[in-house]
């Protein structure tokens, strides 16, 4: 049947019968996507983009990777699926391997399908280790979908579910945000405040389970901490008996230039939750990983969680692939230097621009924050114009590269540029050339 639609076709069904996440449907004319390759993706009519934002910041081998691709062919000839309560040959081996690269500490595993299962799973196991419920989040923060991991995100995301579907026990913290600090602080003479600022409220606080944090904050702007933040956070935790739990997400499998973004820190949480680039998005896989001390709790007590797909063979084989392209290429060390550069060149774009109010990044991981004003770090755009369907100036920008080949990611008034971790420098000035010339869209519009 697919053969005999045509692409008007193809776009109408979906808009018609599908829904778009994240968006009003009315006017929702999604593009189809016939073939993805490396660095590229091609639409119906033969044209090809630039994938500047690895799509939802997950395809860290590049579209199709081979080996991949090889690996779920294999595995579904030889066993599509069996039920979690039985063990395959690569459950053992995944787990093997993810010894050898989450942070130390880190080894005991729960499989899930998503990221936002993974948060799901670690909620459950905090609360029933700990025997306490509530959960500390902060305000710019994403963590999923359903309804605990929404219930802790922080961005207009949420707005929807409340107040009858958020989950009691969440509450939220400010965020790192050294460009525009939520508490009005200046970095270094802060004294970390916004860490501080957690441990006040475990202390007016009864009842804290974990805290939970995006090493780097992702979607809601590439918020990178200062050295001090995350070993500060680590001993309040430890200090008040709460668990630290990361949410890897995105920042996992060698995004930042490390395997996990605590690494950056030499900082070992109590759960590490990621999915996304651990089967280069392939195929559906989360992970919820705690440690042998949070593990042992279960020995005598029961694990009150698990689903059908838990563990499900199908997509732990492609992980097993994309860790050892990972390794093979390098892809740490490669994200290291190539996001260098990456980040020299979205530099040189601020002093050329007026609507540019920081550029900030790690590895191949940025973000290019635009304002209106840049003394008063005023944004275009607002959460609230986000969810009323007002039309928002990033978006704008983002649909001029489009039609100039280059897609990335747009966010309320930032811009998340986080292309597969194979991207050739000469691929980066092609599409930092485009967003060059876009921004004089933002340009046109900032205050002078």
């Amino acid at each position: 049947m697919t053969d005999t639609l045509t692409s008007p076709q193809v776009r109408e069904l979906t808009s018609k019968y599908t829904y778009g996440t994240w968006r009003r449907q009315k006017g929702w004319a999604p593009l189809q996507i016939v073939d993805a390759e490396d660095c590229h993706f091609v639409d119906s009519e033969g044209k090809r983009y630039l994938d500047f934002s690895a799509q939802l910041m997950c395809v860290m081998l590049g579209h199709k990777n081979r080996a991949v691709v090889q690996a779920i062919a294999d595995q579904a000839k030889s066993l599509p699926f069996i039920g979690p309560g039985f063990t395959t040959s690569v459950r053992a081996e995944l787990a093997e391997l993810l010894l050898e690269v989450l942070p130390k500490g880190l080894d005991k595993f729960f499989f899930t399908t998503s990221g936002t299962e993974a948060n799901e799973a670690a909620f459950k196991i905090a609360r029933m280790v700990t025997g306490k419920t509530k959960i500390i989040s902060r305000y710019r923060s994403y963590h999923g979908s359903t309804m605990g991991s929404i219930a802790a995100t922080g961005d207009p995301r949420r707005w929807a579910m409340e107040p009858t579907g958020k989950i009691p026990g969440v509450i939220f913290a400010p965020e790192v945000n050294c460009y525009k600090c939520p508490i009005g602080h200046t970095y270094p003479g802060c004294n970390i405040a916004c860490a501080e600022y957690i441990e006040h409220m475990i202390e007016n606080e009864s009842d804290v389970a974990a805290v939970i944090v995006e090493p780097v904050v992702g979607t809601n702007g590439v918020l990178i901490p200062p050295k001090e933040y995350m070993p500060r956070l680590r001993r309040i935790c430890d200090e008040h008996q709460v668990l630290l739990i990361a949410d890897e997400v995105m920042t996992g499998w060698c995004r930042t230039g490390k395997w996990f973004a605590m690494d950056h820190w030499n900082v070992v949480p109590d759960i590490l939750t990621t999915a996304k680039g651990i089967t280069n998005a392939a195929v559906p896989l989360g992970l919820c990983a705690t440690t042998g001390k949070i593990a042992s709790y279960f020995d005598d007590h029961f694990f009150s969680h698990g689903h059908t797909y838990e563990a499900h063979p199908l997509t732990l084989a492609p992980a097993i692939a994309a860790i050892g392209e990972m390794k093979r290429m390098k892809l740490a060390d490669r994200a290291t230097e190539v996001g260098a550069y990456l980040g020299q060149k979205l530099g040189e774009l601020k002093p050329k621009h007026r609507s540019i109010g920081e550029v900030r990044g790690i590895g191949m991981f940025w973000g290019v924050e635009l304002v209106k004003n840049r003394t008063t770090k005023s944004p275009f755009n607002t959460f609230s114009d986000k969810v009323s369907g007002k039309p928002l100036l990033v978006d704008r920008v983002a649909a001029r590269m489009m039609s100039q080949g280059v897609y990335v990611q747009s966010w309320m008034s930032h811009f998340v540029i986080a292309p597969p971790l194979i991207i050739t420098k000469s691929d980066i000035d092609h599409g930092v050339a485009v967003f060059d010339e876009a921004l004089s869209i933002a340009d046109q519009e900032a205050e002078s």
